[in-house]
């Protein structure tokens, strides 16, 4: 059972990770390097060398100016393939939770049963914590990490939860918590960041927060499908090797 979850997971991590990456390069990565030019202003004279492409995380925080620089990729290839790298890694590990996830809830991974996870994955993972906390270029002004991540956390794990006793317990009592439980994080509302003034346009904020949320949807849903398509075929195989025997 665990050498088959793992086989469907690797199998639906590459597929969704062979197709996003496509789509981060072409959709995100530019406006991640756009946003890097007003994050890292420098004088005019400057202007010709062009700036160095680093791997961008939404809402990450900045050391300060006089602190040593972190490591980065370069730019051009290594950071293509620290793109694809990290992306491969979340779609198996997303895969591996949402077959677990599956089977606990009693329900065998075929790719209908696959998608329909994926779509409360997405909603728990993108689309909840997106309402109070959107994607974030470079340059962005933001709230503290800690009390971001807390509660990208809490909505997440909340939302989850929500739709499980919504979804799969399904009765009123059971309907009723799911609501509340999805509802509270929003009346909690997300830590604010602090007032300032950003040179990044938002026109390019709007841009990429919309574009990270349609790729974080196919995403998902390429891993319930891959997920349920890969668990079934690798039920079959045992079974004609069985059968030839």
């Amino acid at each position: 059972m665990i050498i088959r979850l793992l086989s469907a997971a690797l199998a639906a991590g590459f597929l969704a990770a062979a197709v996003v990456t496509g789509l981060e390069l072409t959709l995100t990565s530019p406006l991640i390097v756009a946003a890097e030019r007003y994050e890292h202003k420098e004088p005019t004279h400057q202007a010709a060398i062009g700036l160095p492409i680093v791997l961008a995380h939404a809402g990450h925080d900045h050391a300060a100016p006089d602190a040593a620089p972190e490591w980065q990729p370069g730019e051009g290839l290594p950071r293509m393939a620290f793109t694809a790298l990290a992306t491969l890694v979340g779609g198996v590990g997303y895969a591996l939770l949402l077959g677990a996830v599956m089977l606990a809830c009693g329900r065998d991974p075929t790719p209908q049963v696959g998608l329909a996870f994926a779509v409360a994955g997405f909603a728990s993972v993108a689309l909840a914590p997106c309402l109070g906390l959107p994607p974030e270029l470079p340059g962005s002004e933001a709230a503290p990490l800690a009390a971001r991540q807390l509660w990208w956390v809490m909505t997440a794990a909340a939302t989850g939860m929500g739709l499980y006793l919504i979804g799969v317990r399904r009765s009123l009592i059971a309907i009723l918590g799911g609501l509340v439980l999805i509802v509270a994080p929003h009346t909690v509302g997300a830590p604010e960041a602090p007032a300032g003034a950003s040179e990044l346009p938002a026109a390019l904020a709007a841009q990429f927060a919309a574009r990270s949320l349609a790729i974080s949807f196919v995403f998902w849903m390429l891993i319930g499908l891959g997920l349920g398509w890969a668990w079934q075929a690798f039920s079959r195989e045992p079974a004609a090797r069985a059968a030839r025997v």
